[in-house]
């Protein structure tokens, strides 16, 4: 006989155990994830977007102040809405300034948070511990989440997924214990989701599915069960009720769906039919679905950037893979009474990742792995509750069970690995890329980008002409040729293409901006300056077009309007040198030599090695008599440019004229 003292004492000591496994379940997935993924600690910023998102944006890189959070809020910076992702960076740069590794460590700690909370989530709504460990275990480690985790860029989707899991989380404490005060949690999670990332917008229709498995809340038996009509009356009446629940979530969800495409559409990133027709984007919806899949069960020849095919897939293979979905809902719906982790997984995947599987085409990629971040739990939730299952009547033992389950996770986390060494730079990125996609025009572009970075102009002038034989369309493509083009002194040819990228898109600023300099270059000050007004008209907080604008006025003869357009490019921003050099020039113009040389001096100081402030401080200097800082100016310019023989006259004849 067991005294009820004992009793207490054996049933806490068994909780304690499971506790016990639970907590090292959790260690053990929080460093296979870090070890997967330590590289990343050491790694650069990628020339992919995150320039757009930390080195290049004057907010982000301002840190977190009351104005940058303003901008955060109102901005629709990147074709997306998204506040909370940005002030995300923000925080980063005020603790870490701009050290990548630090900003990639934030990516990594958010990944071990959501493989986590989903593990804990799983567990509690399932009571299995393993199978919400195995979940969790792939989540974590499948090379297609790389991108998500190695891309800092991507914060959007780890930070997105966190407040999806609190929302997760959120919901479950509603439901076992349902009030006013939970369910506003609920729905200020999900809101602060969406401020991360619009992406999360099908989580309303996800926690549907968790109300049929494995919350139990959805009777679905309730319909054909046995005995009166009152079972299946009940049945619809809770149904009603759930979906009621749902409605104020899907309002919010409705509200960041349009505001994105509104965004999108303005800023140009959404496609019109007749860039791509209704029939090319369903067929590759389709066969997308299914080459997911296929990457999730088989993970090679992942690549940044997936580039669409010229031409219309065979309709007979778009037939076949939508058969084959067909086949898997219907399969999914027969079998919800018996195994509804089906039905739940196979919806989960298609609905997250309908969003973004091209039917509302955003940006010009056929795929991308981080958009399976949340779309492949569905996957993993068939494999970890059906395999067992079927393997069951197999009377698979579960030791073997459990060490193929290990294998599998082990494979993935090797693979994993290898893939997050692709991500180290700019230059492992897009030569990955270009090794095992055919005619990817982005890769080049970017891979071209990199080699003039480290001034392999002839090689990046070759990837930038080969993007552009791959998509003769590309406005940008053009424009970055003619700027290399400009580097190289090749002013006839960069006028080219400069030409080409803004008879392609009219509103290309930065070409405007470059045609402009040519133009001013060959002397054709009034065809510049036309050039300079149009891109001002489209951007007017452009400080080079402004800047520009000022010396080719100043050409022409202009000071008054020059020193106008001067003034307001240093307004808009004190930190350009190039606006300091303009009202340099326009000072020395009018025979201001001393407020010349501070501009000048200035302009150096904010850009070391900027060689004509340099020249033109030596000459303003020497203008107010002061020939000893001249003769240093100059020195200066030639420390910079030592082939510079004009300089190294003006030394000689003012050291002449010292003696």
């Amino acid at each position: 006989m067991v005294h009820s003292s004992d009793a207490w004492i054996q049933t806490h000591a068994l909780r304690g155990a499971q506790d016990g496994r639970v907590a090292w379940i959790a260690v053990a997935l929080a460093a296979t994830t870090v070890a997967v993924f330590a590289p990343v600690w050491s790694y650069e910023f990628v020339s992919w977007d995150d320039p757009w998102y930390i080195t290049n944006n004057p907010h982000v890189l301002g840190g977190l102040t009351w104005p940058n959070v303003v901008w955060a809020f109102t901005t629709g910076g990147d074709f997306y809405w998204h506040p909370l992702t940005w002030l995300s960076h923000m925080l980063d740069v005020s603790l870490y300034g701009v050290d990548a590794g630090r900003h990639h460590l934030t990516n990594l700690l958010l990944h071990v948070a959501n493989t986590l909370f989903l593990f804990a989530l799983l567990r509690q709504m399932t009571g299995a511990r393993w199978r919400s460990a195995f979940v969790a275990a792939l989540f974590a480690v499948h090379p297609l989440h790389v991108e998500s985790v190695a891309w800092v860029a991507e914060r959007k989707d780890v930070l997105s997924t966190f407040l999806w899991m609190v929302t997760l989380g959120a919901y479950l404490r509603y439901v076992r214990m349902p009030g006013w005060g939970r369910y506003l949690a609920v729905l200020g999670a999900f809101a602060l989701g969406l401020a991360a990332k619009p992406m999360i917008v099908t989580l309303p229709l996800v926690l549907l599915l968790l109300d049929v498995w494995p919350l139990g809340r959805w009777p679905i038996r309730a319909a054909t069960a046995p005995g009166t009509r009152a079972a299946s009356d009940g049945g619809r009446a809770v149904i009603g009720r759930l979906l009621a629940e749902k409605v104020p979530l899907l309002v919010v969800a409705l509200a960041s769906g349009v505001a994105t495409f509104i965004v999108q559409q303005q800023a140009g990133a959404i496609g019109g039919l007749a860039a791509l027709p209704l029939p090319y984007r369903v067929s590759h919806a389709v066969l997308s679905y299914v080459a997911y899949l296929g990457l999730t069960i088989v993970p090679i020849n992942l690549a940044a950037f997936y580039p669409y095919p010229s031409a219309l897939p065979d309709w007979r293979l778009v037939l076949v893979a939508a058969a084959g979905l067909a086949c898997a809902i219907v399969a999914a719906a027969r079998t919800a009474r018996t195994h509804p982790y089906v039905l739940v997984g196979v919806l989960w995947y298609l609905v997250t990742l309908f969003p973004v599987i091209g039917l509302f085409q955003a940006g010009d990629q056929l795929m991308a792995d981080h958009f399976t971040y949340v779309p492949l739990i569905g996957v993993f939730l068939i494999a970890s509750w059906g395999v067992p299952d079927l393997l069951a009547r197999w009377r698979v033992p579960r030791v073997a069970l459990a060490t193929a389950a290990i294998v599998v996770v082990m494979l993935c986390a090797v693979a994993a690995h290898a893939q997050v060494r692709h991500w180290a730079n700019s230059q492992a990125l897009w030569t990955r890329a270009v090794e095992v996609t055919i005619d990817n025009h982005r890769a080049h572009a970017g891979l071209g980008e990199w080699l003039a970075s480290q001034g392999r102009l002839d090689e990046a002038i070759g990837q930038y002409e080969e993007a552009i034989r791959i998509a003769p369309a590309g406005a940008e493509y053009y424009y970055n040729l003619g700027f290399l083009r400009m580097r190289k002194g090749q002013v006839a040819e960069a006028g080219t293409q400069y030409a080409f990228a803004v008879r392609l898109n009219p509103r290309h600023v930065g070409a405007r901006v470059g045609l402009g300099a040519v133009l001013a270059r060959q002397g054709k000050l009034d065809e510049a300056i036309a050039q300079y007004t149009e891109a001002l008209h489209l951007e007017p907080g452009h400080v080079l077009a402004r800047t520009n604008l000022g010396l080719a006025l100043l050409e022409q003869g202009r000071p008054t309007e020059a020193r106008r357009a001067c003034d307001e490019a240093v307004r808009l921003d004190p930190a350009s040198a190039d606006a300091r050099g303009c009202l340099g020039m326009v000072y020395a113009r009018q025979g201001r030599y001393e407020e010349a040389a501070a501009a000048f001096a200035e302009a150096m100081r904010l850009r070391p090695g900027f060689e004509d402030a340099a020249v033109n401080l030596g000459v303003a200097l020497a203008k107010t008599g002061r020939t000893e800082e001249a003769v240093k100016a100059f020195r200066e310019a030639l420390r910079i440019n030592p082939a510079n023989e004009m300089v190294r006259g003006a030394i000689a004849e003012l050291t002449r004229h010292e003696r």
